[in-house]
């Protein structure tokens, strides 16, 4: 983390100057950190959407409407998936970056909820142009097209990224390669061990 005078903190809590010991990356370097980005995000997104197509098919087999995937599961992801990595090049979402985690971690939730919603509304409007449906037509497809529908699906889709955006939040905060050695690698014993 950055402190008011130019120092980063470490995962130790030492202020560095910004700059030492900073490796700085080639472009091969920064195009392999992109496409594990994407190729991370996408994955993510994908189980996110997948399970809600299973859930939609769950819920209007009830009623015996028929639901087909269509694979949009996984064209919704990676589409999102870019959407995301340009929204965050753009630092969309950096309010709170020196607030507590909780803040930017809930700001973050929600504004790309938001973004995916409305992303959401075009794709459904465009696909309607193309069977001549009008956009209120189009629209009632998210979350039955009412406002509390459309609220409902924002706050499930602002649940589903909070996990994402908090793990992103500590590895900013910790370092990537703490948190990965933390979540996967070799734990440390504890002293009551």
């Amino acid at each position: 983390m950055t402190t008011k005078s130019g120092h980063i903190t470490t995962g130790t809590g030492i202020a560095e100057p910004v700059g030492l010991n900073q490796h700085k990356k080639t472009p091969h370097e920064i195009i392999m950190d992109e496409i594990k980005k994407f190729v991370g995000l996408s994955i993510y997104l994908w189980v996110m959407f997948f399970l809600f197509s299973i859930h939609e098919f769950v819920v209007l087999s009830k009623y015996h409407i028929s639901y087909e995937f269509l694979g949009f599961p996984i064209v919704n992801a990676l589409v999102l998936a870019k959407v995301m990595l340009a929204a965050d090049d753009l630092h969309l979402g950096d309010r709170f970056r020196e607030r507590p985690l909780i803040y930017p971690i809930v700001y973050k939730s929600i504004v790309f909820a938001v973004v995916f919603i409305c992303f959401h509304i075009i794709e459904e409007y465009v696909i309607g142009l193309f069977k001549g449906k009008s956009i209120t037509e189009s629209v009632a497809s998210i979350g039955g097209g009412s406002l509390g529908g459309i609220l409902s699906v924002a706050a499930i889709i602002t649940l589903a990224l909070s996990p994402f955006f908090a793990f992103r939040e500590l590895g900013r905060v910790i370092g990537e390669r703490n948190l990965r050695d933390i979540l996967l690698g070799k734990r440390p014993q504890s002293p009551a061990d």
